[in-house]
């Protein structure tokens, strides 16, 4: 049994956005709050991705390029570009800030994006600890290949390897690559899983699912099957028995917390980025 949860659509810095989490029937995945996949978007030259500084809490953001090369800045002064393959693991905290823009050379040609960030929330007593960033280059990702399923573990544990980004409750976050009919391994037999389809198409069970499609598996004994090529995520964890407030950027388990980041962030009381705090994006207001 499984349950599709579908996207809406959204123009985050001038690129389209497929989000599925959160979903009006699944708030939560694990600890992932939050899953976008951006792109594929063309950009000519001399246009590109422009998310001007913004602020996050109570949360660790995850950024995974398929495609392209995206200038990640923050407040902590970190300031280099992701390539394909490659993990940036923020960890918000008690605040943070950070863009994403490109750099000369990837903006002075034509170019195209496309990956994906996710939001994996903090448990409540890691919530206001201090924030960080690590850049994880693809060749420290561990990986493995057997019957023509390649997979490599972006976060957590999977398969009895171990991701070097340092994770605060138990996860798994997985690129699969496999070869047509055949079979996917799921990660956990007792941990919520989706699984998000980049290309192809996959089976489960009876049904068959393709291209944009996040599948929540509701038995965790379901038989899944590459019907062609394909190229999926494997994401979860283990289920939460509480689900922190999300406002905006803000995740916390406190709505008095988010009040005051709001608050903050309006007066100008979050850290600023060292070489990027010329502009912003301000408070959304809810109509």
């Amino acid at each position: 049994m499984a349950q599709l949860l579908e996207a809406t659509t959204h123009d985050i810095g001038g690129i389209e956005v497929k989000r599925l989490l959160p979903h009006m029937k699944k708030r939560m995945v694990g600890p992932f709050i939050f899953f976008d996949h951006m792109g594929p978007t063309h950009f000519p030259r001399g246009r590109g991705i422009e998310v001007q500084p913004h602020p996050h809490i109570g949360l660790s953001t995850l950024t995974y390029l398929l495609e392209g090369n995206v200038l990640h800045r923050d407040s902590l002064g970190n300031h280099l570009e992701i390539a394909p393959g490659d993990v940036n693991w923020m960890t918000a905290g008690n605040g943070i800030v950070h863009s994403e823009r490109e750099s000369f050379e990837t903006r002075g040609v034509s170019h195209s994006i496309n990956g994906l960030q996710s939001w994996v929330a903090l448990p409540e007593k890691y919530q206001d600890i201090a924030p960080s960033f690590e850049h994880i280059n693809r060749h420290e990702l561990p990986q493995t290949i057997k019957g023509g399923v390649m997979a490599r573990v972006i976060a957590g544990q999977a398969y009895g390897l171990t991701s070097p980004i340092r994770t605060y409750s138990p996860l798994f976050y997985i690129d699969i690559i496999a070869t047509k009919q055949s079979l996917l391994e799921l990660p956990s037999a007792t941990q919520e899983t989706a699984i998000y389809v980049i290309y192809g198409e996959i089976r489960v069970e009876e049904t068959q699912y393709t291209a944009g499609d996040l599948v929540l598996l509701e038995n965790l004994e379901s038989e899944v099957v590459a019907i062609e090529d394909t190229r999926v995520i494997l994401l979860g964890g283990d289920k939460w028995t509480s689900v922190p407030h999300i406002h905006w950027n803000f995740v916390s388990f406190s709505k008095e917390r988010i009040e005051q980041a709001k608050l903050d962030w309006q007066n100008g009381h979050f850290p600023e980025i060292p070489d990027d705090n010329r502009e912003f994006v301000p408070l959304p207001t809810r109509k």
